[in-house]
């Protein structure tokens, strides 16, 4: 299995994870390709069925990244997404999810090495475990979200 075959979900605070990430870009760091990152105000905003949704919708590994604690710029926005996914992350098997799938961390936006370094491992953790493969039918296929199929009638027009 190639690396390509597996898709990460990044959910990054505007202010220093999503920064960090930009500066170990624009730095030209090394850093897999698998990773789409979600550019969020805070991760404080980050609901666990955010979470959950994007394993739901296809994502192999999801990786939420904020301030440092102290250091976030809604002031607790931090200290709130630590309790909600840090109660996720020990729920992850009860959702038949590994837990190794799901990860928070906190990265600075002077922390470029750092944000290349954790997404590395990241990836690294995921491949050898390949596509999530979701008890109850989860969605995997690539076109799944191509819309209302050729020919099909949206309710407003059926009326």
């Amino acid at each position: 299995m190639s690396g390509g075959d597996i898709k990460l979900v990044g959910f990054l605070c505007n202010w220093c994870s999503y920064a960090g990430a930009d500066m170990a870009g624009t730095s030209r760091m090394a850093q897999p390709a698998e990773m789409r990152i979600v550019r969020l105000p805070c991760t404080g905003r980050v609901n666990p069925l955010l979470v959950l949704k994007a394993f739901q919708e296809g994502a192999d590994g999801v990786l939420v990244s904020g301030c440092h604690p102290g250091d976030c710029h809604y002031n607790e926005g931090n200290y709130y997404a630590h309790r909600r996914l840090e109660l996720l992350s020990r729920m992850m098997a009860v959702y038949g999810i590994e837990p190794e799938r799901f990860r928070y961390t906190w990265i600075s936006a002077s922390e470029g090495a750092r944000w290349a370094e954790t997404v590395t491992g990241f990836t690294e953790t995921i491949r050898p475990l390949g596509r999530l493969n979701l008890a109850g039918g989860g969605a995997r296929d690539d076109d799944h979200h191509q819309g209302p199929a050729a020919g099909s009638a949206s309710p407003a027009e059926k009326r």
